[in-house]
């Protein structure tokens, strides 16, 4: 028998893939590019709501100087666009239960925590202070997720990239002429209180089972039941009592833009947010350093 059917002549072209396997290949290569841009999509997303949200945040809290009032305008603003969007069926958020309420008051505590120091640390503080102390919450980020939550611990290049940042936030602190106790003191309330904010509502998005636009929802109106509390606290209606009889320009466009405009990116970063804390958390906030 010859041996040109065992071995074909060179000049003959190749039998074909199997046409199945080279669907399969296909169908992983796009999976996996999916799976790579809704990752990298949300961390940019993050990324530009957080970065614009440090400025205007600052300009805003500067034209209506009462951090407690603006985070609980961006709460409202949050928790209604969900509901009203959700009624429009825009969008589908998990119905409101009372005792899944029960069960999220600590994540809305915490979270009401870390927006409302994140405002006092923006209005006795500049924002390179904030961006810095903002910087650092990763390394404890880091270590929460592995001892609370039984994640595995980053990698030698996460902790040298970690060690980096911390490295540059100690040098800006020993450099930093415009320090002042107070401000320092609501720098690290903020450090401390968005690192448990980041592991808390991970390890509730991780139990609970809510969906993302269920986890605004609930974030952000538990959060503003919480606002006549922190007014009586922190004397806020005092201020603002006063500000009314002196007939201020709050309905100014001047003061309303930039309270508007940070509302609107509240909702933006509740969002992103909730998504980077489900699946991704430290990528995101790695990122955004």
């Amino acid at each position: 028998m010859s041996n040109d059917v065992e071995n074909p002549k060179s000049g003959e072209a190749p039998k074909s893939l199997d046409p199945a396997l080279s669907i399969e290949t296909q169908i992983t290569w796009y999976s996996t590019l999916l799976q790579h841009a809704s990752v990298y999509g949300v961390a940019a997303g993050y990324c530009i709501s957080a970065s614009l949200l440090s400025i205007i945040n600052k300009w805003a809290v500067m034209k209506f100087p009462y951090p407690g009032a603006l985070t609980a305008l961006q709460y409202f603003t949050s928790a209604a666009g969900v509901v009203l969007c959700g009624w429009l069926r825009f969008i589908e958020h998990d119905p409101l239960d009372l005792l899944t309420m029960w069960k999220f008051l600590p994540a809305a505590v915490i979270f009401y925590l870390s927006l409302f120091t994140n405002s006092e640390l923006l209005l006795h503080a500049n924002v390179d202070t904030f961006i810095v102390f903002r910087s650092a919450v990763p390394i404890f980020v880091a270590v929460g997720e592995t001892l609370c939550l039984n994640q595995p611990w980053p990698s030698i290049k996460t902790w040298i990239s970690l060690a980096t940042i911390f490295g540059g936030s100690v040098i800006y602190v020993l450099t930093d002429y415009q320090f002042t106790v107070k401000a320092y003191s609501w720098a690290l309330a903020y450090l401390v209180s968005m690192s448990i904010d980041f592991v808390y509502i991970k390890h509730v998005v991780m139990t609970i089972g809510l969906k993302t636009w269920g986890l605004v929802l609930y974030n952000n109106l538990e959060a503003l039941l919480l606002f006549p509390l922190e007014l009586l606290i922190m004397g806020e209606l005092k201020k603002i009592k006063h500000e009314i009889s002196d007939e201020s320009d709050w309905y100014s466009l001047g003061v309303v833009f930039p309270v508007g405009l940070s509302c609107l990116f509240g909702l933006s970063i509740s969002f992103s947010g909730s998504l980077a804390a489900g699946q991704f958390l430290l990528p995101v906030l790695l990122s955004l350093e």
